[in-house]
């Protein structure tokens, strides 16, 4: 029988009595793993062997999870120092606490995320409280990584009853490995037995037959292609697989609702991600006094603290407004107001920021109506995380400057957008903002879940935030959180499975945007 070179070698070092790895057979015969796999398949189908596969899976601890492994996780140093500092007694700084833990860099938002989670305390307006009755040594994640560092990487297929195997129940297992901090592996690994019709074959003698793997140029032009026997491809050989980059899928959603918005007729926005408290609040008719603009709700700078320079009319206009009002009606805030606090740098909150720049003139000259502008950028809040809610995230601002504008325009804008996304059950809920009068929240229904989702605020600017600004005619606008957009066009129930440091990276490879 005439077979290719691989073939017979494989047949040669195969055994009737006992399997043999695919491993010890190209280790045997010198050939590579993936050239013996393939002759293995082929004898197969020509059923001189039989092959058996086994699929194991093994643990092994990433870089971050050997350091938390042999120190602490990052949430256990939280409570810990929250315990010290008094946090079960009364709410103790944050600030103050994360010091004392000495997190840094990621740790500090690995630490947040999981603290209440695990059910160590809670955080809220940037105070952190410990619960006495929770137990660090009890925690399973913890006593998990310990386990897998004592044992070294570990074998979890079902045939394990050891300790190690309970460690990782399958809750536990894929919630370390989206923390990263363990990666999972899936080793195939296929055993060959002689057949009977092998043994014979082998018995009675092979020659080996002259194969050609690769056509060249010399083959054709020569000729010599008409007289060679080619070599068979199995196309469901085992390759290696190569995980390449691509955009995420928030940016993918990102640029879908910029193409939406483009279509409608806005043109985008851009501006500074820190920014002044005039542009981000005082503009807004916010008073300074207003809850969300107390240093707990903010990110402020350290260096530098304040901006140069305010263009002085509006700056006096705006003062005015928030202490007199606007019109014979106007009251204002009869609140304090200081120049000295307008000009404190911050992360914006949100990007109506962007909004009072350009109404105001000050980014592209005067803008005369009827006009449209959106961006969606990314806003800082001081939060607490949950599945909602993140210390960052995207943010569709839009408005539509043009005469008698009323909430029915506003309505129509939304059903018209989300419709683009395949969102036609939007519903809106009366609601109060500084800047605008009438306002209303939005929601949407979640596709999973059921419960409705807020996904929006909206409304039309009030005569206390244009008058300053110089606009003489209606504006309505809005902010929608982006991530809430996917959460409805998806199904995610956690953001943070798409954003951050414990995103989901397979989740991410497979979900693509539609359109």
């Amino acid at each position: 029988m005439q077979l290719p070179a691989a073939q017979v070698a494989v047949l040669q070092a195969a055994s009737a009595d006992d399997a043999t790895s695919v491993d010890a057979i190209a280790e045997a015969t010198d050939l590579p793993p993936e050239t013996v796999t393939g002759a293995v398949f082929e004898l197969e189908d020509e059923g001189l062997v039989a092959v058996a596969e086994r699929v194991d899976e093994t643990i092994t601890l990433t870089d971050e999870g050997a350091e938390y492994a042999a120190g602490d996780l990052p949430e256990i140093r939280l409570y810990e120092a929250a315990l010290e500092a008094g946090a079960d007694d009364d709410p103790v700084s944050m600030g103050r606490v994360i010091g004392a833990a000495e997190l840094d860099g990621n740790q500090v938002d690995i630490a947040l995320s999981n603290y209440a989670r695990k059910g160590y305390g809670q955080i809220d307006s940037g105070e952190i409280t410990a619960d006495p009755n929770a137990d660090p040594n009890a925690d399973a994640e913890a006593n998990a990584l310990s386990a897998l560092e004592d044992d070294g990487d570990g074998n979890v297929d079902g045939d394990s009853d050891s300790e190690l195997a309970d460690e990782f129940s399958d809750e536990i297992r894929d919630q370390l490995e989206r923390r990263g901090l363990l990666e999972l592996a899936e080793t195939t690994t296929r055993e060959v037995t002689l057949t009977d019709d092998g043994v014979t074959e082998l018995m009675a003698g092979l020659e080996t037959a002259e194969t050609v793997g690769q056509v060249t140029p010399e083959l054709l032009t020569g000729g010599e292609w008409e007289d060679v026997e080619f070599a068979e491809y199995n196309v469901e050989a085992d390759a290696e697989q190569f995980e390449g980059g691509r955009v995420h899928i928030l940016r993918q959603t990102a640029d879908r609702v910029k193409d939406v918005l483009v279509g409608m007729g806005f043109r985008e926005m851009e501006g500074p991600h820190v920014d002044a408290d005039f542009w981000i609040n005082d503009s807004l008719f916010m008073p300074q006094d207003h809850p969300a603009r107390t240093h707990w709700d903010r990110f402020a700078l350290e260096r530098p603290t304040h901006i140069d320079e305010l263009p002085a009319e509006l700056v006096e206009r705006v003062e005015r407004a928030h202490r007199e009002g606007v019109g014979e009606d106007g009251e204002g805030y009869h609140s304090p107001w200081d120049e000295d606090f307008a000009r404190a740098l911050a992360l914006r909150g949100h990007t109506t920021s962007l909004s009072t720049r350009y109404l105001s003139g000050r980014e592209i000259g005067e803008i005369e109506p009827p006009a449209r502008f959106f961006s969606v950028e990314k806003v800082y809040r001081n939060d607490t995380l949950d599945p909602t809610h993140l210390l960052e995230f995207f943010q569709i601002e839009g408005w539509v400057m043009a005469e008698d504008l009323s909430v029915r325009d506003l309505m129509g804008t939304f059903e018209e957008f989300y419709a683009q996304f395949g969102i036609e059950d939007i519903q809106f809920k009366p609601h109060y903002n500084p800047y605008t009068e009438p306002s209303f929240e939005l929601f949407g229904t979640h596709p999973t879940t059921g419960e409705l989702v807020e996904i929006g605020n909206s409304g039309i600017f009030r005569e206390e935030m244009l008058e300053p600004l110089g606009v003489e005619c209606d504006v309505m606008a809005w902010g929608l959180a982006l991530e809430r957009l996917l959460m409805l066009m998806y199904g995610f129930e956690d953001i943070r499975d798409i954003h951050g440091t414990l995103c989901d990276l397979e989740l991410l490879r497979e979900t693509e945007v539609t359109y």
